[in-house]
């Protein structure tokens, strides 16, 4: 078991490895603008193929090469005509995953039972909490938060000048998800720094009336993230 996961990680090693560390901008624009007639496309393929063929250690190495070489080609071939965006780059990354994962079930078949994962996960009470939990701390919380600083926010002249567009949003559901999983593994030092952090950067223009809208909103979401995180921990 232990020599199947290592293996496993020998492989994601590979791939990180070859995928981002060995593979320059330079790359990558050159596989979008010329796709499969590009020089680098072919040499980061190579590149992928002989890294992790020596990081295994060259076991069965004639069809791990084989199934590296075409699937990573293909997948860059289609990414090449992709939009650069998160879907495209998070397609791109799963599909690679999904590869090295059949690699690894088909030279360890025994080695964990991944449909025997699954069905543990969706029949677990647990996961279900805390999937839920997460859930109902993205959007819905923000919703409520909204409507809770709305009398405050209309007070507010500009209010999104000078903003990102949901920049605002994001920031709040990664602060709740964060601190979440912080109250989950009891870390609550860590809640606290990350409060601090915050109130640092949202809070230094010296704005007085955006300084307590953001406060108002900061302590809603940082409560609802503390209490669903503490509920969860009784319920799981």
């Amino acid at each position: 078991m232990d020599n199947a996961i290592i293996w496993l990680i020998r492989l994601l090693a590979a791939h990180l490895i070859t995928d981002f560390v060995l593979q320059p901008d330079s790359w990558v624009k050159a596989k979008r603008e010329k796709h499969l007639k590009a020089k680098e496309f072919w040499f980061h393929i190579l590149l992928t193929t002989l890294v992790a063929i020596w990081f295994t250690c060259f076991e069965g190495w004639w069809w791990i090469a084989l199934m590296i070489f075409v699937t990573h080609w293909l997948i860059d071939w289609w990414k090449s005509y992709q939009k650069d965006s998160i879907i495209s780059f998070v397609t791109d990354q799963v599909l690679h995953l999904l590869v090295i994962l059949i690699i690894w079930k088909i030279k360890f078949p025994q080695a964990t039972n991944i449909t025997g994962l699954f069905n543990t996960c969706i029949t677990d009470k647990s996961f279900w909490i805390v999937l839920i939990a997460l859930v109902f701390l993205t959007k819905p919380v923000g919703v409520i938060i909204g409507m809770i600083t709305a009398p405050f926010r209309e007070k507010i002249k500009e209010l999104n000048e000078n903003t990102l567009e949901n920049a605002g949003t994001w920031i709040g559901i990664l602060e709740r998800v964060i601190i979440f999983f912080l109250v989950l593994i009891n870390q609550w030092e860590a809640i606290g720094l990350l409060v601090a952090a915050k109130s640092i950067i949202r809070l230094k223009d010296g704005d007085q009336k955006m300084s307590e809208y953001v406060l108002i909103g900061t302590l809603i979401s940082v409560s609802v993230a503390v209490i669903t995180g503490f509920i969860v921990t009784k319920l799981i």
